[in-house]
Parts: C-alpha cells; sequence; structure tokens
C-alpha cells in the first residue's frame, strides 16, 4: 500500500491532473514508474485508494458549481413537470444537455473502460498517448483560431445588422452560450470525452476541445466541461465505492484519507485557477507541457 508521502502525492496529482487537461489517469500511470515506486495498481487497498481521490475531486467540483447545479436540477424537474424541454429556458436545456453529453462516455465507460485499461495501461501506452494527447489540444487552438480568421473575413462583406446580431450573440454569458446548442453539438462532446477512455487522453482536455470545435468561447467550453465531468466523475466513484470496502486491512485508511483530502484541496485550487486562466489564455501551454513530459517520459522508460 502507499505511503503517506506517496498518499499526498497522488492524491494532489489527481486532484490536478483530474481537471487540467494533461489526464489524470496517464499520470497515475506514469509517476509511479518515474519514482520507482513498487505499486501494485491492481490492488485492491490501490483501487480503493483512486476511487476515494476520484470522489473526492468530483464533490468538489459539485460544491464549486453548487449554486449552478441548483438551477440545473430544477430546470430539469421543471422540464420533466411541464413534459416537454423549453429552448427558452436555459438551465432545463442546459441540464439536458449534460445529461445527452454523458450518455457516450456512460455507454462505452462500462462496456470497454476496463479493457482499455487492460490494453494501454501501460507506462510506456500512457506516455504515448500523453503525446498524442498534447497534439490534440494544438490542434484544436489551431482549428479554432483559423475558423475565428475565417469568420472575421466573412464579416467584411456581412450587412451591418447581422455584425450587431452576432456581436450581441458573442456578450451573452456562459450559461447562455452553452444553453443555445444543438443536442448533436451536445453528442460530439460526449463521443470526445471517451477518449479520456485511454491512459493519456485527458477528460478535460477532450471536452474542452470539443466545447472549442462546436463553437463555445474557451470560458464557456471550460465551464461546460466542468459541468459535465462531475456526474462522470460521480457516477464512476459511486459505482466502485463497494471497493472501498474490500479490504478488511485498516491500516489502508490512513493513506486513502490523506489522500482524498489532498486530492480535494488540489481540486479546489485547480479549479479556481482554471476558471480565471482561461479568460486570457488557451491550451497551448498545456499542450506544450503534454508532449515534452510524454516524449522525456519515453525516453526515461527506455533507459
Amino acid at each position: 500500500m502507499l505511503t503517506n508521502i506517496q498518499a499526498i502525492i497522488m492524491g494532489g496529482l489527481q486532484g490536478i491532473t483530474e481537471l487540467f487537461p494533461i489526464s489524470s489517469l496517464g499520470h497515475s500511470v506514469i509517476f509511479p514508474q518515474l519514482f520507482g515506486w513498487h505499486i501494485d495498481q491492481s490492488a485492491d487497498s490501490f483501487l480503493a485508494f483512486l476511487v476515494a481521490t476520484h470522489l473526492a475531486t468530483a464533490l468538489v467540483l459539485f460544491f464549486f458549481y453548487f449554486k449552478d447545479w441548483v438551477l440545473i436540477i430544477s430546470g430539469i424537474f421543471r422540464s420533466l413537470k411541464q413534459r416537454t424541454i423549453d429552448t427558452k429556458d436555459t438551465y432545463a436545456k442546459l441540464g439536458w444537455l449534460i445529461i445527452v453529453g454523458t450518455i457516450p462516455v456512460g455507454i462505452l465507460g462500462i462496456l470497454f473502460e476496463q479493457p482499455l485499461k487492460n490494453l494501454f495501461a501501460s507506462p510506456r501506452a500512457a506516455a504515448f498517448f500523453l503525446i498524442l494527447n498534447g497534439l490534440m489540444l494544438w490542434g484544436l487552438e489551431v482549428y479554432k483560431k483559423r475558423h475565428a480568421r475565417t469568420q472575421a473575413d466573412i464579416s467584411i462583406d456581412t450587412p451591418v445588422h447581422i455584425l450587431e446580431s452576432s456581436e450581441s450573440a458573442e456578450l451573452k454569458n456562459p450559461d447562455q452560450q452553452i444553453a443555445d446548442l444543438s443536442w448533436s453539438s451536445a453528442v460530439k462532446v460526449g463521443i470526445a470525452e471517451c477518449f479520456a477512455l485511454i491512459p493519456g487522453f485527458s477528460r478535460t482536455g477532450a471536452t474542452i476541445g470539443g466545447g472549442l470545435a462546436i463553437g463555445l468561447d474557451h470560458i464557456s467550453a471550460v465551464r461546460y466541461s466542468f459541468l459535465l465531468a462531475t456526474p462522470v466523475i460521480m457516477a464512476a466513484a459511486v459505482l466502485k465505492l463497494p471497493e472501498l470496502a474490500v479490504s478488511k486491512d485498516l491500516s489502508v485508511l490512513g493513506p486513502i484519507i490523506i489522500g482524498s483530502i489532498t486530492s480535494a484541496i488540489c481540486a479546489y485550487f485547480s479549479v479556481r485557477f482554471l476558471t480565471k486562466y482561461f479568460k486570457s489564455h488557451t491550451l497551448r501551454l498545456f499542450a506544450i507541457y503534454c508532449v515534452v513530459f510524454g516524449i522525456v517520459a519515453s525516453i526515461s522508460f527506455l533507459l
């Protein structure tokens, strides 16, 4: 089982990398190997540790957006009572977009999560896919920039009244921008999230990138990503809660509690940082990190 120091490092790693677009699963596979830790990642105690730290991260996300979740859940029940989804009801539409967006990863996660982990959850494979994750993030930013440039070129010959309408659309708050998405767009972001089932690909990176690809700005894409992540991470943790009770060795409780607290603290500061960071920055710095770290890790595994 993990020592207390290892629990702090792994818990902090989970809290940060789950929300940063750099793959928590990839880092949890790579880091023990880099540090030379002899950890049996298939052991019940380690699985219980991962479940607990994931649950801690999900709870932080939920309470960080607690007021939003109250509005969203109320909107869903309001639409159920009315037996229709009023597209003008921002939070009802937003709630159903989140539900629709979680369906692809929910289905594929149940069917293929464990086979994918068994197939690709080696440090070398995780490092390789981390490089691909970085290239994906960079490519999505390039696509976003080119799309924006194309739109700017088109706007030169666009009538003034249409430009004014477009500008007013850009001034919409993030929740309204997300609520204006089509159902097919929500499915596309949900499909993008499925990449995170492979160690090395980031859930946050895939969903932010998916949001950028369908027309959201960075702030709205990050918000939608975190709202989507909350039920997915929480559901995955809750489904595996029985694993927390598998081990009868009470000595594992200490590292689990320490790791969970560390994960929660790091997750809180991570979400606070990222919601401000993306107001004026892009995914490119994270793309560079993933490529560089993936290459360094790959080389170290060959030595």
